[in-house]
């Protein structure tokens, strides 16, 4: 059996900070609004100069950097992104340039939503499974303020823009364990070719969808793996709301402290919420060199995914 294992990680944040505060320019709310119904309490929006490849590229850069790869050793390079800037070229082969990584390597976009960076994960297993090499790099990057409408409070305080990438090394016997899933809906939905209508969500819809299949994700794995939550040191969700992630605790079962939560500073990132976290936990010393930890995605599409593995 061949798996992925994480060696390294990064992220990037544009330089503009939103507190709740500074949404009710745009629409009627208020912090203690936002913060009782999500756990929201600021979120950071791209400036002029930054963008979804901006952040993706400075994300993967840190990630390189943090794995000790050389970038010679790049196998293959997946982006997770519903924002890109452009149709074409995608934004993973303006990271590739900006990397300056070998030419005979399989890059591109992926488009799963909130759930991308789960499907880009497996994806790059495959194709290193498939094509030779041992390194991948993944990325979640999304600018999201660049689809929302503005006037809109049940969508427009709930999301914001950043990157997250990580490193993955192929090795042969490394624990590795993934789900995946499709149930067709149309309750998130983005208009348009190249998005001039703004961000929908029927948000009852998105939260039963969401607290279903958390623990769905977890218990296939789980049962994948012949492994109890016992054995698992880290649960990373999507960073959608709070209430979700609290939700799918009490139907679990387990202890609050094994979820990692950061939306109150990012709020809802979509593809980029999950590397985000890595970077995180890994760079404040809680994620360390053979923890296991599974991950959970869900997101428009609808679309959903998990993996357990290694660090």
């Amino acid at each position: 059996m061949y798996g992925l294992r994480l060696i390294g990680t990064g992220k990037a944040l544009p330089s503009r900070v939103m507190d709740n505060e500074a949404m009710t320019a745009y629409v009627e709310t208020s912090d203690e609004w936002i913060t009782t119904r999500t756990g929201i309490r600021q979120r950071y929006f791209c400036s002029e100069g930054e963008s979804t490849t901006t952040l993706a590229i400075e994300a993967a850069r840190r990630a390189l950097e943090d794995s000790g790869v050389d970038r010679s050793e790049i196998a293959c390079l997946l982006v997770a992104t519903s924002s890109g800037e452009y149709a074409m070229p995608s934004t993973a082969c303006m990271v590739h340039k900006a990397l300056e990584l070998n030419e005979d390597i399989p890059v591109m976009d992926l488009g799963a939503a909130c759930a991308g960076f789960l499907y880009a994960v497996e994806t790059a297993r495959a194709l290193l499974m498939a094509n030779g090499g041992r390194y991948a790099i993944v990325i979640g990057a999304e600018q999201m303020s660049h689809v929302l409408d503005m006037t809109d409070r049940n969508t427009c305080v709930l999301f914001g823009d950043g990157a997250g990438a990580a490193v993955f090394a192929l090795e042969e016997g490394a624990e590795y364990y993934s789900v995946v899933g499709t149930r067709g809906d149309m309750a998130i939905k983005v208009g348009g070719p190249r998005r001039e209508q703004p961000m929908e969500m029927d948000g009852q819809s998105v939260f039963r969808f969401a607290v279903s299949t958390i623990p769905m994700c977890v218990d296939k794995l789980l049962e994948k793996s012949g492994e109890t939550l016992d054995a698992v040191d880290w649960v990373v969700c999507h960073q959608a709301n709070q209430r979700i992630i609290d939700a799918s605790v009490r139907r679990l079962g387990v202890p609050a402290e094994k979820f990692y939560k950061n939306l109150d500073r990012y709020a809802n990132t979509s593809a980029a919420s999950i590397p985000l976290a890595l970077a995180e936990l890994r760079e404040s010393g809680r994620l360390v060199s053979g923890q296991r930890m599974i991950m959970c995605g869900f997101g428009g599409g609808l679309t959903w995914a998990g993996v357990m593995m290694r660090a």
